[in-house]
């Protein structure tokens, strides 16, 4: 989906970007970063399409959310220190003989 498109899918559905981070734990960077790719991934695309029609069709779609424990995505490199892709890493001793 296009960000243009996701975008009215948002104003169908009665909200903001800044709301739809809010409503899915999500920073809105995340998703504001998505504009300059052009394009949403599908998951975030297909929850904004079901948001517009719930909407249409007079559910409340903020309820529902309401029900699910969402966690908070952890942002990208907050992983234990001295890790890499979560496997840990020895330290290296560096010889100068």
């Amino acid at each position: 989906m296009t960000y243009e498109e996701f975008q009215r899918q948002l104003g169908k559905a009665g909200i903001s970007v800044k709301e739809f981070a809010g409503l899915l734990e999500m920073n809105r960077n995340s998703i504001t970063n998505c504009s300059v790719r052009g394009e949403v991934p599908s998951h975030i695309a297909v929850i904004a399409a079901l948001m517009a029609e719930m909407a249409d069709h007079q559910l409340d779609f903020k309820k529902a959310l309401s029900r699910i424990d969402i966690a908070p995505k952890k942002p990208r490199g907050a992983g234990v220190r001295g890790t890499f892709g979560g496997s840990h890493q020895t330290p290296l001793t560096l010889s100068l003989d």
